[in-house]
């Protein structure tokens, strides 16, 4: 009897000490921001308490407690990404239409310059161990390194294929999502080389990326509607999951071990590491169809997501056989995601 007793005890303290996650996530506000133009990435500037949002021509910078808007950083030409560098005190900005990366002050928004990093130049990242900046140019095949003092071009990457997006270890590797061939490159961001490649098939048109850095495991959210996980030391795939359509942003929650991916069919696809080869989805919140962009705030674990609110798609012609609705003006919204 005392062992049985034992044994229920060992099974309640098994239970109690279990990791507790969070299995849904929920909008809980939505906040009208307006204003005309696409959108694409979002980051959130931790320092500041500030989320800078992509807006076709121009940065939004957004406080996202409040749901007001705080500035906007001009001048680019179809807006992508945002990354910072608290050091130099210097914002940096990607502008894919004419290659540009538009540098700016943290604490006044002032545009303080531009440097040319590449064709299509998209995702954007600050990698600490080497203090620079780069941006992932998609249709130059290549990413670039620019010091984030100067602002100015000092390298290049030759990726072998067309990133979209990339993260930083955190000790000298990046690593990029290679959208035309389904694999992972890996980057030593000093010497400015690749140091090795490998297929995240069956996994299709990877876009969004997002680390664990503590297990290395790098999580790629592909249009195939699946999220292709690899082990980043070894080098090779571990494991798929299903996800929503329409993907283009991955985040992970290193505290709950929760991976994330914003898809644009308006779900939010959340996947619990078991383990660092056992993965289980855990829900597919709601958002808003067209949310496929996000941001993770590691310290609250809220997210942020944005989209709007569309008409009807014109009728295709032969010159234009894919249309998109149009985006109804005034409509534009920032939704905030707890769990």
């Amino acid at each position: 009897m005392l062992s049985k007793v034992l044994a229920a005890g060992a099974l309640v303290l098994g239970v109690a000490a279990a990791p507790v996650y969070a299995q849904t996530y929920h909008v809980t506000k939505t906040f009208p921001l307006g204003g005309d133009g696409g959108w694409d990435y979002l980051a959130l500037d931790t320092a500041g308490h500030r989320l800078f949002i992509a807006r076709q021509d121009r940065i939004m910078v957004v406080d996202p407690a409040a749901g007001t808007v705080l500035g906007e950083i001009p001048g680019l030409n179809r807006a992508h990404g945002v990354a910072f560098d608290y050091a130099s005190g210097h914002g940096f900005a990607t502008s894919g239409a004419d290659s540009t990366v538009t540098m700016f002050d943290l604490k006044t928004l002032q545009v303080l310059g531009k440097t040319v990093a590449a064709v299509d130049d998209d995702g954007i990242l600050y990698d600490p161990a080497t203090k620079r900046i780069f941006t992932m140019n998609g249709d130059a095949g290549s990413a670039t390194a620019i010091d984030p003092v100067a602002g100015q071009r000092i390298g290049a990457v030759d990726l072998g294929g067309k990133p979209e997006y990339g993260v930083s270890a955190g000790d000298g590797k990046l690593y990029v999502n290679l959208e035309d061939k389904a694999e992972i490159a890996e980057v030593d961001a000093n010497t400015l080389k690749v140091t090795r490649h490998w297929s995240i098939a069956p996994c299709q048109s990877p876009t969004g990326l997002a680390i664990d850095r503590a297990n290395r495991l790098l999580f790629s959210g592909c249009r195939n509607g699946v999220m292709a996980i690899s082990d980043a030391r070894a080098g090779r795939l571990v494991s798929t999951v299903p996800i929503g359509r329409g993907v283009d942003a991955c985040r992970f929650d290193a505290v709950n071990r929760l991976a994330f991916a914003s898809n644009g069919d308006g779900t939010l696809t959340v996947i619990h590491e078991d383990s660092p080869d056992k993965f289980t989805v855990v829900a597919n919140a709601t958002t808003k169809q067209g949310a496929r962009t996000m941001e993770l705030d590691e310290a609250t674990h809220r997210l942020y997501t944005v989209s709007a609110d569309f008409g009807p798609a014109p009728a295709p012609t032969p010159e234009h056989p894919r249309t998109r609705p149009p985006v109804l003006p005034g409509t534009f919204a920032l939704l905030v995601l707890e769990p």
